[in-house]
């Protein structure tokens, strides 16, 4: 019983009807419902403008109805005001709304406010009615004149006012562009989110970023560091953030350039006529297309293939047109087309004349050559020129469109050749006399003839000695380059060895490309290590004539048979600890240059032939520069 009292005593306090058996429980009023019932409780309040209430009413009011109406009229003024705060807001609203519709030069007939009548009694007082008996006057907004110029319609976006043609003209951000930071050969990632989708370049500290909407990295980085101008490495359109406006300037133009360099076919057919020299962003002077390449790490020799080939004139005016290779049709999920267009784009890049920098890094060549040969050729690693040169060939070839007979592609037409080669198996040497004539007498040991293309001709060095001379020094021997070129006259027979077979070989070239490669065999791999030949070649720098290579039937065909040196790849050191560089020819000015990662410098032609050469490259004469020469 006590408790229960305590219990009962306790929701009197808070207001609540106590749950009593055999009564319902009720659900406590709010704070809400107790104003409402209150507000039915108490009288209406006079209208505006009457007079006093009557002494009737106010005699029958008690002390608690007095209170209670007090309180109603306070809370009656408040929400008075805050309908007549809620009006202004209206009409304000109205108000801008009608103005952005006569910016935009539509007619539209401007709507009466209630709020923004006046009213004038002729009494000069309404004397307690509640409808004015006076005339009412209206006070409309000012209309524009019709001989008043029109103001220019905006632009919409989105639903709002876009005045784009005035901020994208005056930009201004521009003067903090900082050109040399900027370096665009790298691969086109977020450097936060990694992401190669939207991708923006901040033109004011060089680093890359996604998106340019709110919450992405390249609108939290302009908030942050007061970055400004980006620009899409997609689209090539520049945009000024936070404020998210494209920046329309023609000064940008040559940022673009070095992002997407084009070239017309005036411009690639005068390359190898000029010898202008081109003056980079930070004042370095360079020539166009002989231009150092970066060493990552372990990747000269994939730099020096990549720099021999961008100096045959054919494929390089090949992939310098972008329009020549983009039309092609690959199958869904062909990663070989990468190959082709980083090579294209790292073709432009060496020989664009606008550079911000006399060097170009072949970052993305490089990984799509990593992705596409699964890892075979690595950045980190030492690699062999003419297995990169070998698989680069036919990889290109491939990707292209190119098949291995009936299809041909632009490095068919410039380096295939076709040979014919001549196959006659030995019988085992221990095998006695007898029978060894018996065997050759069958067909099976019998010589067989084969007609086979070649991209490129393999040299073989003659064995390096092993001792020392007088004084004790080990001799280096020379050999020249005719020498070696005799394996393909067609009579010179060479022993090949399999595991369990021997053969006899002569070649017999059938037909020479327009550029030729020869490829010197220094390096013999047996089971333990790799051994380096430090033979050295003699060989001439012009004027290689190969007429006697050729079948005695083609010669007529082969009307030009001289060949010019153009590049001279060269290893130096140890096999798997070397190094590479090339020595490359320029077209327009006739003079050598020996490039090594990024240094550049001029040869003599006379040093050329000093050295180890590895890979070379030989372009057959034409008709008039065989007249020249002779004139």
């Amino acid at each position: 019983m006590r408790g229960s009292r305590r219990r009962r005593r306790r929701c009197r306090l808070a207001g609540a009807v106590p749950r009593m058996r055999g009564r319902p429980r009720r659900r406590p009023m709010s704070g809400r419902g107790k104003r409402e019932r209150e507000r039915e409780r108490e009288p209406r309040a006079a209208p505006r403008g009457a007079g006093a209430p009557s002494a009737a009413a106010a005699s029958s009011s008690s002390s608690s109805s007095s209170s209670s109406s007090s309180r109603g009229s306070s809370r009656s003024r408040r929400e008075g005001e805050a309908e007549r705060s809620r009006g202004r807001r209206e009409a304000e609203r109205d108000r801008g709304r009608r103005e952005a519709v006569a910016e935009a030069g539509l007619a539209l007939p401007l709507p009466v406010d209630p709020a923004r009548i006046k009213r004038e009694a002729g009494t000069g007082s309404w004397g307690g009615s509640t409808t004015p008996t006076g005339p009412v006057r209206v006070k409309r907004e000012r209309e524009p004149d019709g001989d008043s110029d029109p103001e220019p319609e905006p632009t919409v976006r989105y639903g709002r006012f876009d005045p784009e043609d005035q901020r994208s003209r005056h930009c201004p951000y521009l003067d903090t562009i900082n050109k040399s930071v900027l370096d665009f050969d790298f691969e086109k990632l977020c450097s936060i989110s990694l992401s190669h989708i939207n991708v923006y370049a901040c033109l004011v500290c060089g680093k890359y970023f996604q998106g340019r909407g709110l919450k992405s990295h390249a609108y939290i980085h302009s908030v942050q560091f007061s970055h400004h101008v980006f620009l899409n490495l997609h689209t090539l359109k520049f945009y000024c953030l936070p404020d998210n406006y494209e920046i329309i300037d023609s000064s940008l133009e040559d940022i673009t350039y070095v992002l997407k360099p084009t070239f017309t076919a005036q411009q690639i057919t005068n390359l190898d006529k000029q010898a202008k020299l081109s003056r980079a962003y930070d004042g370095t002077t360079y020539l166009p297309g002989i231009v150092g390449l970066n060493n990552i790490k372990a990747n000269d020799y994939a730099n020096a293939v990549l720099q021999a080939l961008s100096n045959v004139p054919p494929l390089r005016n090949y992939f310098l047109e972008e329009e020549n290779y983009k039309s092609i049709q690959r199958p869904p999920g062909d990663i070989m087309f990468l190959l082709v267009q980083r090579f294209g784009e790292l073709m432009r890049k060496l020989w664009n004349p606008r550079n911000f920098k006399a060097h170009v890094s072949p970052h993305e060549m490089l990984q799509a050559v990593v992705l596409c040969s699964k890892k075979n050729f690595q950045i980190t690693k030492q690699g062999d020129g003419v297995d990169f040169l070998s698989w680069f060939l036919n990889a290109l070839h491939s990707a292209l469109g190119g098949t291995k007979k009936k299809k041909k592609t632009i490095v068919t037409d410039v380096f295939q050749g076709s040979m014919r080669i001549f196959t006659k198996k030995l019988p085992h040497p221990d095998l006695p006399a007898e029978e060894k004539a018996q065997l050759l007498q069958n067909s099976e040991y019998q010589e067989m003839m084969v007609e086979s293309t070649f991209m490129y001709l393999t040299l073989d060095l003659p064995t390096a000695p092993l001792y020392k001379d007088e004084k004790e020094q080990l001799i280096i021997p020379q050999v020249p380059l005719f020498s070696i070129l005799a394996k393909f006259n067609g009579a010179t027979e060479k022993e090949y060895k399999t595991y369990k077979e021997n053969f006899l070989k002569r070649f017999q070239l059938t037909k020479l490309p327009p550029y030729l490669i020869f490829c010197i065999k220094r390096f013999t791999k047996n089971n333990f290590f790799v051994e380096k030949n430090p033979t050295i070649v003699n060989f001439p720098i012009t004027n290689v004539d190969l007429r006697e290579y050729l079948s005695e039937e083609v010669q007529a065909a082969h009307t030009n048979t001289t060949y010019d040196l153009i590049a001279n790849i060269v290893h130096d050191g140890k096999p798997s600890e070397g190094s590479y560089r090339i020595h490359v020819l320029h077209h327009g000015t006739g003079k050598w240059y020996e490039l090594q990662d990024l240094q550049v410098t001029d040869i003599l032609p006379q040093m050329i032939t000093l050295s180890e050469a590895y890979i070379q490259i030989w372009k057959r004469r034409e008709e008039d520069e065989t007249n020249q020469q002779g004139a």
